[in-house]
């Protein structure tokens, strides 16, 4: 069966690994700016105080703050149908908790979403991934603090009307599930530890952690509700770390420690935000972890309004699960679990699954039956720059069989949105913070160090994705 007509291919990116321009423009720095840089081997840490002998590759990305126009034309010859991309709050208010916007913010990203419309250019926004304002976090204590959710939602009226004419997709957090995972404490919540500390360390207690994930859902119900109200058209999306989770064996406990955790791990968010409640499993882990969480009486109507027009989320791997004790353990996008036997991997540990992809499409929309989007896919490498050239034929090979298992979902009747895989131009990467780790169809000239002139260069996969999209997905050789 064909893609859609009105299938949006595309690319995403995210403010706080590519943007940099940092505190420039009227904008004061994130949570996301503290994370100094690391490498497969050193993990990413987290500081309060900006070092100057450190180095935090956020501050400067890939410049796309002053690279836009040229990084949006190439994106143009691809022939992209949308831009996933992501407003950095802290540019728009640069405390957060402002009681007036941020005007040369405002104005910046009023230009980037012009620059889109000027090539057709769907614009997808992301309006939290990972850059909570450093002030929310020092001052309130991050997303533990209810009074977030109403400086979140007066950040959101403001973009619903100054982007009233230009944005009609939007995603409310990015993979807002790392925090039922244990890993977003100080990246997702903004719950800072005491000292200095590896970025993934927990720095919350789980009361604290599903308190914080709480405001969150509230947070973002209440953008849902407002999206509409501003703009009949907006349409507004959860974004979903996918944690794809295979039982290791066909042992009972494996079987069902493999449900939990993808309960846990995956539909806990995706319940509350689609069919707008706690499901009792949830009430029943809280239960046996001590876990507390205050409510008001309000917040079973406001999640129940504001449940989401679609379901995105981004996939990279699977793993498996095991009660042996023996087990090889693997590690990847927010999560780890045991190593599967028949699969590969990548050059950082990631195996390698495009029918886990398909599986995942299968689930999530037969849970939810609401239209469902791939916002993150693909493959970290390291490229080489041979004769001015890059051959980044395995990441064709990779994005290929993945499309292929998009393509067997939509025949089995997923209502597939569109594709838009991750660091569609190189950018710094989360987890480890280096350039080193590379995603995208264009190659930014820059190294782990900071080094190196930013110019970009096209490679291989750049013409592979273009004929892609030019077919509508019927050539993928």
């Amino acid at each position: 069966m064909p893609f859609p007509n009105d299938f949006m291919w595309g690319g995403a990116i995210a403010a706080n690994q590519s943007e940099g321009g940092f505190c420039s423009g009227g904008a004061l720095d994130s949570v996301a700016d503290h994370f100094v840089a690391g490498d497969l081997k050193t993990p990413r840490y987290f500081t309060h105080t900006i070092d100057e002998n450190k180095y935090y590759p956020s501050h400067i990305g890939i410049d796309f703050f002053h690279h836009y126009k040229e990084d949006i034309a190439m994106f143009a010859q691809m022939g992209f149908k949308t831009l996933r991309l992501s407003i950095s709050w802290s540019r728009i208010f640069p405390h957060g908790d402002d009681e007036s916007p941020n005007e040369e913010g405002i104005q910046y990203y009023l230009s980037v979403f012009k620059e889109l419309k000027k090539y057709n250019i769907e614009p997808l926004v992301t309006i939290s991934h990972y850059d909570i304002p450093y002030h929310l976090a020092e001052k309130y204590g991050g997303w533990k603090s209810r009074k977030l959710i109403n400086f979140y939602v007066k950040y959101c009226d403001v973009l619903f009307h100054a982007y009233k004419d230009y944005v009609r997709y939007w995603l409310t957090f990015n993979e807002i599930n790392v925090l039922s995972n244990g890993y977003g404490d100080i990246m997702a919540a903004g719950i800072l530890p005491q000292e200095d500390t590896a970025m993934f360390m927990p720095s919350a207690t789980l009361s604290e952690r599903f308190q914080a994930l709480h405001h969150q859902f509230l947070a973002s119900a209440k953008a849902v509700r407002l999206a509409h109200e501003v703009n009949s058209e907006n349409k507004v999306g959860c974004m979903i770390a996918s944690t794809v989770v295979y039982p290791f064996s066909c042992h009972p406990k494996d079987i069902v420690a493999a449900q939990e955790k993808m309960n846990l791990s995956n539909f806990l968010c995706g319940d509350v935000q689609c069919r707008g409640y706690y499901p009792d499993y949830v009430k029943t882990y809280f239960r046996k972890n001590d876990i507390e969480i205050k409510t008001e009486k309000e917040d079973e109507k406001i999640l129940k309004e504001g449940t989401v027009d679609f379901y995105s989320f981004s996939y990279y791997m699977s793993s498996c699960i095991s009660t042996q004790q023996d087990a090889k353990s693997s590690a990847g996008n927010m999560s780890e679990g045991v190593s599967n036997p028949y699969l590969e991997t990548s050059d950082w540990g990631w195996q390698i699954d495009p029918d886990g992809l398909y599986y995942y499409l299968n689930e999530v929309y037969n849970r939810y039956q609401i239209p469902v989007m791939i916002v993150e896919n693909g493959l970290g490498a390291i490229d080489q720059i041979v004769d001015g050239q890059i051959h980044d034929s395995y990441r064709i090979d990779y994005l290929r069989k993945h499309i292929y298992a998009m393509d067997k979902a939509i025949d089995n009747g997923v209502d597939l949105m569109g594709y838009t895989p991750w660091g569609c131009i190189d950018l710094v990467s989360l987890s480890t913070g280096e350039m080193k780790k590379r995603y995208g169809f264009i190659y930014v000239d820059r190294n782990n160090d900071g080094t190196g002139s930013l110019k970009r260069i096209k490679k291989d996969s750049f013409n592979w994705y273009k004929k892609v999209i030019e077919t509508n997905g019927e050539d993928l050789d």
